[in-house]
């Protein structure tokens, strides 16, 4: 009786612990000074404790931004072959941020491809958008898809940063 209460207790200290988690937040969909990762200026929530740029620091940073977010380009990525079919995608980027992607090739091994490809494709381009990176999550149960889409992606973002 004293180890199932015992177990009991710890079963709910831990569930306790685990539903009050609290991760990172992330950055809302207009801030791209947050999405890549750069340091807030004064307009910007900052991290507790992190120091406040000065007025010289923050206007260059600024300026380069939007000198950077006037140019927009294209970018296509390597076409991967998955068991499926082939998977391309391209990116349109203005400045450092992605703001499109689209899939130029994709699976096509008939009905069930296509079922598949309706619901993770979508997923997959609102990650990337999200993200603003190729670090982005498989769709489950659209494992081929996914893993090709990544690939591409990936290479797409190699070839705008060179």
């Amino acid at each position: 009786m004293r180890s199932v209460v015992l177990a009991l207790g710890g079963t709910v200290a831990g569930l306790t612990l685990l539903l009050s988690f609290k991760s990172h937040s992330a950055a809302p969909p207009g801030d791209p000074v947050a999405a890549a990762g750069m340091p807030a200026t004064q307009g910007s929530p900052r991290p507790q404790g992190s120091p406040r740029p000065s007025a010289p620091a923050a206007r260059s940073r600024a300026t380069a931004g939007s000198s950077a977010a006037a140019a927009t380009r294209t970018v296509t990525g390597d076409v991967d072959s998955t068991a499926y079919g082939p998977m391309q995608v391209q990116l349109t980027i203005t400045g450092q941020k992605i703001t499109k992607a689209t899939v130029v090739q994709r699976t096509d091994s008939g009905e069930k491809s296509d079922q598949i490809d309706s619901f993770a494709i979508p997923r997959l381009i609102g990650e990337t958008l999200a993200a603003q990176s190729g670090r982005i999550d498989a769709v489950s149960g659209a494992t081929y898809t996914s893993s090709g889409y990544i690939t591409s992606l990936q290479s797409a973002l190699d070839k705008a940063a060179a």
